[in-house]
């Protein structure tokens, strides 16, 4: 009986210590994320995996999940910013002391573009539209002496990082490669940690993004 006493105190007095370095690497993660420029709202931290002491006591955390909230960006509003930190590395010692150098080999983020924003970017003269499957936009644009009427679909296109949407599909108007230079446009913005963008997809909300980045340093 006395054994399993000691066992069961033993088990508890783990199960306390795992609680304690989770709500600290937690804490110190969360205090970093926050401190992200251009924040709203509040970030969350979540350490996945059981058991954490292990992870703790070897300062490697296979998955580590935060949530941002919305990040701005030169005006551009990110929503729902979201991510996985994966192969993180915060030894426990450190943290305890505030001195942790966090590493992550690899960060996976993703958000959204609102339909308002996208609409915002556009040039004059343009509205975008759309059924959640693919953007749309429709308006008036100025060749030469003429106002000209148009109706296009818009392709999202993701290069050097960066998305454009390029109108395509370009109806009732008589020189559709000239309105297309004229209503195609990029949407400027760049996201925390220095993750690149790499796809897209068109939501009833607006654009979902998906962006990379590997070794990365979770300073804040």
């Amino acid at each position: 009986m006395r054994k399993v006493i000691v066992v069961l105190i033993a088990l508890v007095v783990l199960l306390i210590i795992d609680r304690v370095a989770v709500a600290s690497v937690e804490r110190e993660m969360a205090n970093r994320i926050a401190a992200v420029p251009n924040l709203s709202g509040t970030s969350s931290v979540s350490i996945e995996g059981i058991p954490f002491l292990t992870q703790a006591m070897s300062g490697r955390y296979p998955e580590v999940r935060f949530n941002l909230g919305t990040f701005s960006y030169g005006g551009v509003p990110v929503k729902n910013l979201r991510g996985v930190a994966y192969d993180v590395r915060a030894p426990l010692a450190d943290v305890l002391q505030n001195q942790a150098n966090i590493q992550a080999g690899r960060v996976t983020m993703s958000g959204t573009l609102s339909r308002a924003t996208i609409d915002k970017y556009a040039p004059s003269g343009v509205k975008i539209g759309g059924n959640g499957q693919r953007l749309t936009a429709s308006g008036e644009v100025t060749i030469g002496a003429s106002k000209v009427k148009f109706n296009a679909e818009m392709r999202v296109e993701v290069a050097d990082g960066r998305i454009k949407l390029q109108a395509e599909k370009i109806q009732g108007v008589p020189v559709p490669d000239q309105v297309a230079q004229l209503i195609s446009y990029p949407i400027p913005f760049n996201l925390p940690f220095d993750v690149k963008l790499t796809g897209v997809r068109s939501l009833p909300e607006g654009l979902e993004l998906f962006a990379e980045a590997l070794d990365v340093p979770i300073r804040g």
